[in-house]
């Protein structure tokens, strides 16, 4: 999964806890994923075991690509967000089938397989965000998005009726499809349903990918 970090267009102004997100990344080539399984993920698992802290559960690496070759940001006991919005859902298992096999150690015994789709993720945030940002403004347009995609709340509470912004992050819309185009065209079709006073999104999320895969 590739993320955006920056809160606006073009990768500009502050840096966020991620703006967007979408998988598969064009750019992880069969060959990259080798070299990060040996160089990255390999080394660390067994650096763990020989220490004798042998890790069972998600170790999520952040990683920056430079001329494809994989550079370590940080190491996560846990899944990124929002990048988990795109890669969860283009799971075939059942995540709790995975996560039990890794408990009672029998991983090797579970095909783990991902269906052939693309995912877009759309983070959709209160004005202000990252700085101070307003809560409280009434959510609209929930139910009107196109049903292939996946609403997350993130910064979000009920007060009486209605759905509420609560947080920096307020929503994640997940469009899936069958190619990154049509994930894309059917995340941005929810985002442009959904409403609140103030509310920002980045309108160029996966932009890059489509280009280059163009070019």
């Amino acid at each position: 999964a590739q993320d955006h970090k920056r809160v606006g267009d073009g990768d500009s102004g502050a840096n966020t806890g991620g703006m967007g997100a979408y998988a598969p990344a064009p750019i992880v080539t069969p060959e990259l994923i080798q070299t990060v399984m040996k160089d990255v993920f390999h080394p660390a698992v067994e650096g763990l075991s020989r220490m004798g802290s042998p890790y069972q559960g998600v170790l999520y690496a952040g990683l920056m690509i430079v001329r494809s070759t994989p550079f370590v940001l940080e190491f996560n006991a846990r899944f990124g967000d929002p990048e988990t919005q795109v890669v969860l859902p283009l799971l075939q298992a059942d995540l709790l089938d995975v996560i039990e096999a890794v408990v009672e150690h029998r991983l090797d015994q579970l095909a783990v397989k991902w269906h052939a789709q693309s995912a877009v993720c759309v983070v959709m945030t209160s004005k202000g965000y990252p700085g101070p940002y307003e809560s409280g403004t009434t959510i609209h347009g929930l139910g009107d998005g196109a049903q292939e995609t996946m609403v997350f709340h993130a910064g979000t509470k009920h007060q009486g009726a209605n759905v509420v912004t609560a947080g920096g992050r307020v929503l994640g819309i997940t469009g899936i499809g069958p190619d990154l185009a049509t994930a894309r065209e059917q995340a941005y079709h929810t985002v442009r349903k959904i409403r609140f006073d103030g509310c920002h999104f980045r309108s160029d999320i996966a932009h890059r990918a489509l280009t280059a895969h163009l070019m």
